[in-house]
């Protein structure tokens, strides 16, 4: 039995029928060349009869009184297959439009959770005989980076390896143990600890002191919770229903746009997003006069961490969406995000987690207190930047061809941007209430257009992976 973290109890706690707190993956696969005719009937009848089970795929809520008011993760021993693998097909063409309407709805159910909660979706029908994996999880069970590490353990860098297990049966590697405390002297394993919960504390305070300043413009550039403006995409989630919308570009393309613009990658990707939500807001009428603002999660967990859960802190940049030009507004991006990972990077990693609580336990608290969508929000949207796997990965001979990331949304933030880097592209996907925000598929083209646009005002060629 694994008790939750006060962060992975936040999302059981926000869960209903119209804000299901699960996210997921789409990962697109080719056949081998060598494939037989049977290869995806293969391939759905070694998921089928798959009945071992590793961590985190086995876990699921303890029930009763206790488990409501104490919420741990408890083994299961009796897990139903029929529920937890599904197996799809697509209409003819098989192009981007069905699988995007086909995950659009199948990300709009909730899970079950009386059940491990996660599903996996085989879907076959692409065109050019490719077939897809959909794969979603509860947001309490897994974030981006633990799920996106979660499922590329289930793949090989060898084309030629053929006995791959489904993901639910690839155990997670071991970790060396950190030492521990209490392996020390009892009195100096307390010392150490009440130094580091005083060091941890403080810098959280000092953190909280210095972005209150900096809303009061003493430090203009490090940009406070709730000093982002009301707008179209903080509105109320309407229905479960939701939209998904991908763009996949070369890793090459962006790397080479942020050295030429003298900024980072990240910075790059913020301009995109942005640029894209001003277009598509000031097509409606919709765009405010202040600048929107983005919540950036960060990874906090050591790059040995193979475990689920969440470990993340939070960042928040201005997007400039009230810049009129393009250089000018990824001038202000830049110097933003700058401000806010120096903020972070003041603080010692044990205070990092802390501060996350500090800035989310509001923006959970409208959700829950129903004030999400009607006040003013904390940020106005989430952009996450989730590292993927470096090299081309493949599952019994098929290849990888993208991994889309697919979000959650929830009352007063409508729209969510997440993007995964793999071998040498990156993915984006657009995650929005389809109710709420109509249209929202435009913003991947837009996005698009936006790098065009950037690589013309840098005078660079555009070259799109897809």
């Amino acid at each position: 039995m694994k008790n939750l973290n006060a962060l992975d109890a936040s999302w059981l706690l926000v869960e209903s029928r119209d804000t299901p707190m699960h996210i997921g993956s789409l990962a697109i696969l080719s056949p081998p060349d060598d494939a037989p005719s049977d290869f995806i009937q293969r391939v759905v009848a070694t998921f089928r009869d798959s009945r071992a089970f590793a961590r985190p795929w086995n876990q699921k809520l303890r029930g009763g009184l206790l488990g409501a008011a104490l919420p741990a993760w408890v083994e299961d021993h009796d897990i139903d297959m029929d529920y937890h693998f599904r197996h799809s097909a697509l209409p003819r063409p098989g192009g981007e439009r069905e699988l995007g309407v086909l995950v659009s709805r199948l990300h709009s159910h909730q899970l079950d959770l009386n059940r491990p909660p996660w599903e996996v979706h085989f879907i076959e029908g692409l065109a050019g005989g490719r077939f897809a994996l959909y794969t979603k999880m509860h947001h309490s069970l897994s974030d981006g980076v633990s799920g996106a590490r979660l499922l590329s353990r289930a793949y090989s860098t060898d084309p030629e390896a053929r006995r791959i297990p489904p993901p639910w049966s690839v155990p997670p590697p071991q970790r060396k143990p950190a030492p521990k405390l209490i392996d020390r002297a009892p009195p100096r394993a307390l010392l150490e600890q009440l130094r580091a919960s005083g060091q941890s504390s403080a810098a959280v305070l000092r953190a909280v002191r210095r972005m209150a300043l900096g809303s009061r413009d003493s430090e203009p550039h490090l940009t406070a919770p709730f000093s982002a403006p009301r707008s179209a995409v903080n509105a109320r989630v309407r229905s479960g229903a939701r939209r998904f919308a991908t763009q996949q570009y070369a890793l090459a393309r962006i790397k080479g746009l942020a050295r030429a613009a003298g900024c980072t990658l990240n910075d790059v990707v913020l301009y995109v997003c942005a640029t894209a939500i001003r277009r598509f807001l000031k097509e409606s009428n919709q765009l405010p006069g202040a600048p929107l603002t983005a919540g950036i999660p960060v990874d906090v967990r050591p790059a040995d961490d193979q475990s689920s859960g969440n470990a993340l802190s939070m960042m928040i940049a201005s997007l400039a969406t009230d810049v009129a030009d393009p250089l000018g507004r990824l001038e202000a991006i830049k110097t933003s995000t700058r401000e806010a990972k120096e903020h972070l990077q003041s603080m010692p990693r044990s205070a990092l987690t802390p501060y996350m609580m500090m800035i989310m336990a509001p923006y959970m608290l409208q959700i829950m207190s129903g004030l999400g969508g009607r006040t003013r929000p904390v940020f106005n949207v989430i952009i996450s930047n989730v590292a993927g796997p470096r090299e081309p990965l493949y599952f019994n001979g098929a290849r990888l061809e993208a991994l889309y990331p697919v979000s959650l949304v929830v009352h007063g933030g409508v729209l969510n941007i997440t993007c995964v880097s793999y071998a040498g592209t990156l993915n984006f996907g657009f995650t929005g209430c389809r109710d709420s925000l109509p249209h929202m598929q435009r913003l991947a083209v837009y996005a698009g257009e936006a790098l065009d646009e950037l690589g013309a005002c840098l005078e660079l060629t555009p070259r799109i992976a897809s």
